[in-house]
């Protein structure tokens, strides 16, 4: 019995081994392609962000816009590949599931990333354009404004992971209640406590301007009713 528990484990690790193995190789392959990319991704994004803005962006060092294209190169790389990448994962850890845990599994994992890119694409098109408009609100004849390219892409990456993150509030919700970990009755008796945790959370996550932390916490906590009201209405193991 010990010697097919080793050869188990052993089996399970080489398994392990051939996934990460291919993931690298895969994330390796297309970041080539996504840095040739880089720029005019990176050119797009700047568009998006400024909006209608008319600003022309700086760099103060002759390796930021580099470093920029790596950093940016990076992200489509592992966007792109992440779908390869889930299929390894998903194929390494199927055989020790059951169908309904499966089905569970799958539900949350594509609802997790929908919730996540509604919260990047958010941030993007409506959040700092509108950062960036509240900022030049500011400029007068003796002060004029002056955005580094490499200011405002930190911010839009940082606050992009922030959003999406923040926009798991209903799954949360949703999960706690119908897995009757907290009972619906209690989360809904605490909802002042949880907006105020939320405001508290946005303004540790977000830039200190009040536009930002306003502009996270209001669709937050309206996430977090949706996740209230549909936790309320439906069974958790029937997604």
């Amino acid at each position: 019995m010990e010697n097919n528990s080793d050869e188990t484990l052993v089996e399970h690790l080489e398994a392990l081994r051939a996934v990460l193995i291919k993931s690298l190789v895969a994330l390796a392959l297309v970041f080539l392609p996504m840095f040739v990319a880089s720029p005019y991704v990176l050119d797009a994004l700047i568009k998006v962000m400024m909006g209608k803005n008319e600003i022309q962006l700086n760099f103060f060092s002759p390796m930021e816009v580099f470093i920029l294209q790596i950093k940016t190169a990076l992200i489509l790389d592992i966007l792109m590949c992440f779908p390869f990448i889930a299929k390894q994962i998903w194929n390494f850890i199927l055989p020790a599931l059951y169908d309904n845990e499966c089905h569970f599994i799958k539900t949350i994992v594509f609802s997790s990333s929908l919730l996540f890119v509604i919260g990047v694409l958010f941030c993007l098109f409506f959040i700092v354009p509108l950062i960036v408009r509240f900022g030049m609100s500011f400029v007068t004849d003796n002060i004029q404004a002056m955005f580094g390219i490499g200011n405002i892409v930190s911010l839009a990456l940082w606050l992009s992971v922030v959003f999406g993150t923040m926009f798991q509030f209903p799954l949360i919700t949703y999960a706690l209640i119908r897995s009757e970990i907290v009972s619906y009755e209690t989360i809904k008796s605490k909802r002042p406590y949880v907006f105020v945790g939320i405001l508290i959370l946005s303004g540790l996550l977000t830039p200190p301007d009040i536009v930002s932390q306003i502009m996270l916490t209001i669709p937050t906590y309206s996430l977090f009713e949706i996740g209230l009201f549909f936790g309320k209405k439906r069974k958790f193991y029937n997604l």
